[in-house]
């Protein structure tokens, strides 16, 4: 790819867009949801004298709320990082070819100061 063509690119790709956040935090929500589901479930029915519809009610009770809430919190530090530009472009191959040229010509440079004294 033309350096042009890589300047194009990146000058394109600055933000994830908001309802892509939205979409990352939902299916998350689910996942991490279906999680905290389980282990107050577990809990509820390990440590405590309920009955099993008063177990998944409560679980699901706990789930519902914690949905809600770290929903919202998940899309506002999404949000958050996505106008922080530090390491988001960062490429590997770009660092190591540059420090490597650099080394190079610095000690080339080296060399040759000791060629000439």
């Amino acid at each position: 790819m033309a350096k042009a063509e890589k300047q194009k690119t990146k000058a394109v790709m600055k933000k994830d867009s908001p309802i892509r956040s939205i979409l990352k935090a939902i299916s998350w929500r689910i996942i991490a949801s279906l999680t905290t589901w389980l282990i107050v479930f577990v809990i509820f029915r390990r440590f405590t004298d309920q009955t099993m519809s008063e177990v998944i009610e409560n679980a699901s009770f706990i789930t519902a709320i914690e949905v809600v809430a770290k929903l919202i919190f998940y899309y506002l530090h999404e949000r958050l990082w996505t106008n922080i530009t530090w390491g988001k472009y960062w490429q590997k191959t770009y660092w190591r070819s540059r420090a490597w040229k650099k080394m190079y010509n610095k000690r080339k440079q080296e060399v040759a100061k000791q060629v000439n004294n």
